[in-house]
């Protein structure tokens, strides 16, 4: 496995080596001591799995203070997977990153407690399998509008369909800085 860090400290790009032939393809998605090594040392605790039709944004989602890591991976078709750090004190505040996660690359992206996540999906239906650190837990699930215009991300998608939840989140300027993480160093 190949693990890259990213723009954002803490956010890696993970590639597993895949060994494939003209049967198909095999690779070992995840693995506790390979990714202990590789510096995801959190304990995943719930698998999630995302069904996404065409131009389907997803985010920006967090929870806090019961913060959630997560390993995101695509089994099917591709998305334009996006980390955005709002711990409060970061020398990265309110920056983010992206990258093209699909079926045909097997890259995931590791997105540590601290991090807004969302997707957009950039070709066909898309289906996310994503491991997490903590149970989900609503009393604490903070939403930031996906066209933040002060974090700017480029979705790649053009007319996007974005649930009502996500079209209320607040922008990142707004959300009080009591509910935000806290950047520890």
């Amino acid at each position: 496995m190949t693990v890259t860090e990213t723009a954002l400290p803490g956010v890696l790009l993970c590639e597993p080596r895949v060994f494939g032939d003209s049967r198909g393809f095999f690779f070992e998605s995840y693995s506790v001591a390979k990714y202990q090594s590789s510096g995801v040392s959190c304990t995943f605790v719930q698998d999630n799995v995302s069904y996404s039709t065409p131009g389907v944004i997803r985010g920006l989602h967090l929870q806090n203070p019961t913060g959630q890591s997560k390993l995101v991976q695509v089994l099917h078709g591709a998305v334009f997977d996006v980390a955005v750090d709002v711990r409060v004190g970061s020398p990265t505040f309110g920056k983010w990153i992206g990258e093209i996660l699909s079926d045909e690359n097997h890259r995931q992206l590791f997105i540590p407690e601290g991090f807004a996540h969302g997707f957009s999906v950039i070709g066909e239906c898309a289906l996310l399998s994503y491991k997490c650190s903590a149970p989900y837990d609503p009393t604490g699930e903070i939403t930031i509008r996906w066209d933040d215009e002060q974090i700017g991300i480029a979705w790649g998608v053009e007319n996007p369909t974005v649930s009502g939840k996500d079209q209320a989140g607040l922008r990142l300027a707004d959300v009080p800085l009591d509910r935000l993480p806290k950047y520890l160093g």
